[in-house]
């Protein structure tokens, strides 16, 4: 059986639609992630708090970025278990450090957000 041919590269306006189409499978393919769907009630809950708490514009504007590096963040720790679950379907040593240290990553962005709402809401 052969390959598929790979697709000829897109450029100009026609690459800034299949970038956003890309974007928007792995959105997709992030949302079927119960860590995921998790962090975003998180940050919503948050956002909550600082509305009603009277938080400024730019310190919900801060939430809210620091709430799209955790999407990020996420994302690119779904992408590596995936390339791993595929490259080791086995357990391996390798394969536990890679999906530990994607953990760790996720970790210290919640960590980053609890902090930065701890300092906006109790200073």
């Amino acid at each position: 059986m052969s390959q598929p041919e790979k697709p000829a590269r897109k450029s100009g306006l026609a690459h800034f639609f299949a970038a956003a189409g890309y974007s928007a499978s792995g959105l997709r393919r992030l949302a079927q992630e119960s860590a995921f769907r998790q962090e975003i009630v998180f940050i919503a809950l948050l956002l909550g708090v600082f509305v009603v708490m009277g938080a400024s514009l730019p310190q919900v504007l801060g939430l809210l970025a620091l709430g799209l590096l955790l999407i990020a963040v996420e994302a690119l720790n779904t992408g590596l278990e995936v390339l791993v679950d595929h490259l080791s379907p086995d357990w391996s040593q390798f394969a536990k450090d890679a999906k530990d240290l994607g953990s760790l990553a996720v970790a210290c962005t919640i960590g980053a957000i609890v902090l930065y709402a701890g300092v906006v809401l109790i200073l």
